[in-house]
């Protein structure tokens, strides 16, 4: 049985979120997340080629020949690569200058061709938009959060607004690489905590385990031949 649409949006979320937990797009989630606004924009940008590029292979799923599908997802991407880039370039050049050629690099994100050869190419239009949004969503969330850490700490500011005393007292390395992967390892490490401690605690969950009923018994009788009220 198939996941639900629900399903597949959280999935690309939280338990396959392209950068925290995939470990998918570093080049571009370490390069722009100095800033909130940039990790925003950059964020966008690729949910939109996403799902565009989820669309259209989905779409043309039975049409695409199998030994020439890779250079079809190419152009496919490289197309709404061009459209993302031309729409930022012309409502927020602002934006457009500080993405740079991060933003035409969309177009060779491991996370897209990934989604569009895992995902898009065997399922139906409609459960590869939710896993767009779901992928994109995930990916924009993480850079917010890594983009959010790094300009606290290293500027003193988030979104542009001056965060008092942090204005006057940021430690720059955070705007530099070394921060980055500093923001980064540290994210990711307290993710595989969070997973790690939800997967113990589901293995340990009675429910749904076909030899719950008999385990129950035993220890009932246990506990009942030691003299303890049941």
């Amino acid at each position: 049985m198939g996941l639900s649409k629900k399903d597949i949006l959280i999935k690309g979320i939280i338990k396959e979120n392209p950068v925290l937990v995939l470990v998918l797009g570093l080049c571009p989630a370490l390069a722009v997340s100095t800033q909130a606004e940039n990790a925003i924009g950059m964020g966008l940008a690729t949910t939109f080629v996403l799902l565009g590029s989820n669309v259209v292979i989905s779409l043309l799923r039975n049409i695409i020949p199998g030994r020439t599908r890779i250079p079809c997802y190419i152009v496919l991407i490289a197309s709404f690569t061009v459209l993302a880039k031309m729409a930022i370039e012309a409502y927020a050049y602002t934006l457009y200058q500080s993405l740079g050629i991060f933003l035409p690099l969309i177009a060779v994100n491991c996370i897209i061709f990934a989604r569009a050869e895992m995902f898009a190419s065997k399922h139906s239009v409609l459960d590869s938009i939710m896993d767009a949004l779901g992928s994109g969503i995930g990916f924009t969330l993480a850079l917010l959060a890594i983009a959010s850490v790094r300009e606290i700490l290293g500027s003193g500011t988030w979104f542009g607004l001056e965060i008092p005393w942090l204005v006057n007292n940021n430690a720059m390395i955070f705007t530099l690489a070394p921060g980055g992967f500093i923001v980064f390892a540290c994210l990711l490490a307290l993710v595989n905590k969070l997973m790690k401690d939800r997967r113990v605690k589901r293995e340990h969950n009675c429910v749904g385990c076909p030899a719950a009923e008999a385990c129950g018994k035993t220890m009932h009788r246990r506990a009942g031949d030691e003299g303890h009220e049941v």
